[in-house]
């Protein structure tokens, strides 16, 4: 099941999310021609403390989706609140797996997602931040998060659901490999995995083929994917006018350049003109559109999203998550973007035979 992330509506109360879904995602399926769309349900963590206590509201909350055609199969937890201020930056990184706030908001969501799991899901997921951002942080920190992780673990239960660590440019865990190397024996493999956003593996410039070799011999599995393409720029000097474009003040967007065979880093998209040499390709933290790409001398990394799609093992959770359309230059209509960039991900990720 192909689902979109909610996450690119501001709504941070019920009411809200209801009246998102109404106005957005029942258009959408509509458009798209289809019974049920399955959407990635983004609660903030005061929304997801009064749905998990609150047993009457999650049933009423599920007959409003049931009624508008939409099935639930993953939550994306990443985001704690507040995702859409007018500056988030650093602040989506807080509160880390060190926090017994991340904790309690995790289990929340664990809850409300075991009410909210479509009747056909094999599994219900939930995306999670790559333990905090990279400093401070010690080996204190990583037993803390530890047992965190353990606690939800035990949380869980008998249920269905698996957690899904999503790594980052610039966090704890920066790229797969490190997922790999930390989830590894410090966590339940039955309960805890790996989300990979093909953005984020776009933007460090991994290999795509080569990360879905080292995912297959670890002992992590993919719980979900996120199905994301970053901003691409072949030659950084000649598209520099281009690029201010999208250096935006709300969310951080972090730069990679492959130069002399090395990875060079840049924490945001201003700092990146000072901070690299300009001399090798750029790829930046931008999710964009699958369906459309920019004007050159820009372009998009969703050849890194169709091989990943193409050797995935099993049938993992495929969530579409451009949650940058308030953000982009030019976004057009976002109930035609979500459907279009749905439509894309059913003729480009699906394998033959497997249904969106």
């Amino acid at each position: 099941m192909i689902s979109y992330c909610t996450n690119v509506h501001p709504a941070e109360d019920v009411d809200g999310i209801v009246a998102q879904l109404e106005r957005y995602a029942l258009p959408v399926r509509e458009r798209l021609g289809a019974d049920r769309l399955g959407v990635g349900l983004w609660l903030s963590a005061p929304v997801a403390r009064g749905l998990a206590e609150d047993a009457g509201a999650r049933k009423r909350f599920r007959a409003e989706l049931d009624a508008r055609g939409l099935s639930v199969y993953t939550l994306n937890a990443f985001p704690y609140g507040g995702f859409h201020d007018d500056v988030v930056k650093h602040a989506v990184y807080r509160p880390e797996w060190t926090n017994p706030d991340r904790v309690a908001y995790t289990i929340d969501c664990v809850n409300v997602l075991s009410d909210l799991l479509a009747e056909d899901a094999s599994y219900g997921s939930i995306s999670t931040l790559p333990l905090a951002w990279r400093e401070p942080w010690n080996e204190q920190d990583d037993r803390r998060a530890a047992e965190a992780f353990g606690e939800v673990v035990r949380a869980i239960g008998d249920r269905p659901i698996k957690l899904a660590v999503e790594p980052e440019p610039g966090c704890v865990l920066d790229t797969v490999a490190d997922a790999l190397g930390w989830l590894s024996g410090r966590v339940d493999p039955e309960y805890v995995g790996l989300c990979l956003d093909t953005c984020h593996l776009a933007v460090s410039f991994a290999d795509p083929a080569e990360t879905l070799k080292a995912i297959a011999e670890s002992d992590v599995d993919i719980v979900k994917v996120q199905a994301s393409a970053a901003l691409h720029v072949e030659k950084p000097a000649e598209a520099r006018e281009a690029l201010a474009a999208f250096a935006e003040p709300r969310y951080l967007h972090q730069v990679r350049e492959f130069s002399g065979g090395v990875v060079r880093k840049a924490d945001d998209l201003p700092e990146a003109w000072t901070e690299l040499p300009g001399e090798g390709p750029w790829r930046v933290h931008f999710h964009m559109p699958l369906h459309q790409a920019p004007a050159a001398p820009l372009s998009t990394t969703t050849d890194v999203l169709r091989t990943v799609a193409a050797g995935l093992p099993g049938e993992p959770h495929i969530e579409v998550e451009t949650y940058t359309w308030s953000v982009l230059p030019d976004a057009g209509d976002l109930v035609g973007g979500i459907a279009a960039e749905l439509e894309w991900a059913q003729a480009n990720l699906v394998k033959e035979g497997v249904s969106a």
